[in-house]
């Protein structure tokens, strides 16, 4: 409860000790509270109001949503790095090989007593590569959904308890044990299945391999 200057007890009979009738009207800038005992006190409305946040003086929707880097706008720059770099590396490989694909299939047209085919030859392939590139670009650095999917992916990534050096050697050598075990025992049943069949005349196996051991 605020505190304020107190006025004066009340009697029984709503008078105030001198006998004077209280003066309850709220002022302008001044409320009356009463508490348990009957005892008013003045409470001050004046409040004052928290600062706003950066967020709400610029207004809803006019949060800046990314910076400039390398004098292109990127979306939320620095998170999700790896992520969208190996994205946008592995968009690259890919134009890359298209490029080189078209470059190679227009080269069956390109005429060499007329000049421009060249040109047509390699300006093709440059201009789809482009226009994908800046798809990309759009993908990875711009479209928001896009971004924050990437963002989200490399965050669980590091989440992710990866196994030791010593784990994975220790692994991988149980790994080969179990495969080499596993290879020879098929062999050995094989061989003793083939040997079975042939002796019951189901098969009927070269002499060269198995003639001896079948004892013909």
């Amino acid at each position: 409860m605020a505190k304020g200057k107190k006025k004066g007890k009340k009697r029984k009979d709503g008078l105030t000790e001198n006998g004077e009738i209280p003066d309850t009207s709220p002022t302008s800038s001044d409320a009356l509270e009463s508490d348990a005992d009957g005892d008013d006190y003045e409470v001050d409305d004046s409040r004052s109001e928290p600062a706003p946040s950066p967020a709400r003086r610029l207004g809803a929707g006019r949060v800046p949503r990314g910076a400039r880097v390398g004098g292109l706008s990127i979306y939320k720059p620095g998170q999700g790095y790896y992520t969208r770099v190996g994205t946008a590396i592995g968009a690259g490989v890919l134009i890359a090989g298209m490029w080189n694909y078209l470059y190679g299939v227009l080269g069956v047209y390109v005429d060499a007593e007329k000049a421009w085919t060249f040109y047509v030859q390699l300006g093709v392939p440059t201009l789809v590569g482009a226009l994908i590139g800046v798809v990309v670009y759009w993908l990875v650095g711009r479209k928001a959904s896009t971004c924050d999917f990437m963002i989200l992916t490399e965050g669980e990534m590091k989440k992710v308890s990866w196994s030791s050096r010593k784990e994975v050697i220790g692994s991988t050598k149980v790994v080969v044990f179990v495969v080499i075990a596993m290879s020879i025992y098929l062999f050995v049943a094989d061989y003793l299945f083939s040997l079975f069949f042939h002796w019951i005349g189901v098969l009927h196996i070269a002499r060269q391999a198995f003639g001896k051991a079948a004892g013909n």
